[in-house]
Parts: structure tokens; sequence; C-alpha cells
């Protein structure tokens, strides 16, 4: 007899903790709606987390989170959308003024995407020439080159900035690949040709926006000893090149996150339109 009074005693508990999480749950339900309606999207997805993680054994209520985390998901992709919406025409209306002092260089026979290159500093106006070039693909991805000319060849792989103050940037080193670090001599004369692009010329391009007003020092590293001065006109170049990347790479991004967000809408609306009843 106690045996069974045990029993009965231990299975009355269990049902009594059973039912404490089951109400503990749909307040935590209750209260993510509650945040949803407020406009809380962040907090109601948390709430509805804490629901799988603290009542795993509670699957009605569980089924019941994963709608509204839907709904939540749903808000938040048609917010993107909308901001996405608002804010591409004034990138694309900005980035007209900016174009104005490039050319593109595209090949379409070989290349998806082109670069804007300022044309203050177009190859065939800068021939037998040592200096510090810049461009930006048609995505905002930046690159800078560094270019000699001269009778011996530098063998050069990188370079390092500086200024009179002792600020100092440098890349990192691009070995001899016939790509991004090419030469080749003509007339007896060698060309030597680094490209630094995207996140290895990241420190360098912002170092010479940032000290564009000051005297910058370029010393060519990894082979011979060869120092030059950025001139004006490449700073200014360079500077521009910058701002049109930056400009570029929001455009890029938000286009991105437009589309992103229209193929989420499209799945959710899909996926509450499966999970709403029959009428």
């Amino acid at each position: 007899m106690k045996r069974y009074m045990l029993f009965l005693a231990l299975f009355s508990a269990a049902l009594s903790g059973c039912n404490s999480d089951g109400k503990k749950a749909a307040a935590r339900l209750e209260n993510a709606r509650q945040m949803f309606a407020n406009g809380e999207l962040a907090a109601a997805k948390s709430e509805i987390d804490s629901i799988r993680i603290l009542y795993p054994k509670e699957i009605k209520t569980m089924r019941e989170g994963l709608t509204l985390m839907r709904q939540v998901e749903l808000k938040e992709a048609e917010r993107n959308l909308a901001f996405c919406d608002s804010l591409l025409p004034v990138k694309q209306e900005e980035v007209i003024d900016l174009k104005k002092g490039f050319n593109l260089e595209k090949d379409t026979a070989y290349n998806e995407i082109g670069n804007y290159v300022s044309k203050q500093q177009t190859i065939e106006r800068n021939i037998q020439r040592c200096y510090i070039r810049s461009g930006v693909s048609e995505k905002g991805e930046m690159y800078l080159a560094s270019v000699f000319y001269g009778k011996a060849p530098l063998n050069h792989t990188g370079i390092k900035l500086s200024t009179p103050d002792g600020l100092s940037a440098q890349t990192p080193a691009i070995p001899y690949d016939g790509g991004l670090n090419y030469r080749f001599k003509d007339m007896g004369n060698t060309t030597e040709v680094v490209t630094y692009q995207g996140l290895k010329c990241e420190d360098a391009v912002k170092f010479i926006y940032n000290n564009r007003s000051e005297r910058i020092r370029v010393e060519y590293t990894g082979g011979k000893p060869y120092v030059i001065y950025i001139a004006d006109a490449d700073k200014k170049a360079i500077a521009a090149t910058y701002e049109l990347a930056v400009v570029l790479n929001d455009i890029d991004k938000l286009t991105k996150e437009k589309e992103k967000s229209i193929k989420k809408i499209a799945y959710l609306t899909a996926k509450l339109g499966e999970e709403k009843p029959a009428e």
C-alpha cells in the first residue's frame, strides 16, 4: 500500500511538473507575441529560442513558436527590403557624380567585371614613369599598383609608405608570378608592376587617403632599394578612387541584401501559407 501511495505521489509530482513547464512555455510564447506586436523583433526571437532550450518537451508550444519565428523573420526581411529600397537610389545618384572623373576599363570578351580608373592615371597617360596607381572594380573592390620604370630591374614585391612625422603603412609582399607581379623589358628599359588587391591594399589606401595633404614617401621593398614621393595628382586620384570604392561597395552590399531579402520573403510567405489551417 505504501509503495502504491509513493507511486501516486511521484506520478502526481511528474504531472504537476509537466503542467508547470507547459504554463511557463506558454507564458514565454505569449511574451514573444507581445514583443513581436511591439516591433521588438530581436527580443521576440530570443524569447522563442528560450522555449526550445528550456522546454524541449513542449512540442505544441514549440510548433507555435516556429510559426511565430517565421513571422518575425518575415517582418525583418520586409524591413531590410524597405531599407535597401530607400538607400539604393541615394547611393546610385551619388555614384553618378563620382564616376565622372573615371574611365571604365573592361574587355567584355574576357572580363565580366570592369575596373574604374581615374582619367589622370590611365596607362597611356603614364608611360615610362614610376608611380602608384589605383583602380576599383564595378563591385567596389579597390586595388593599388606600384609601377617602376628604369634601366636596371628592382625585382620589388611590395611598398612601404611613410610621412615626415613618422607614420607608416606597408603592403604585404606579392611574389613574382607573372600576373599580380609582372615585369617586362622594352628598348633596354624594365617595367615592373605589382598589384595589391582588396584587403592587401586596404591599409595603404587608407594611409594615403588620410594623409593626402602630407608628403608621402614610398619605398619599393623586396628587391633593390628605391624611393619615390607620391605626386599630388596621384594622391588626389587615389583619394577619389577610394571615395568611389566606398559607394560602389555600398551599392553591391545593398543589392545583394535586397536579393537575399526578396528570396527570404518568398520562402517564409510560402511556409506560413502551408501552416495556415484550411477554412
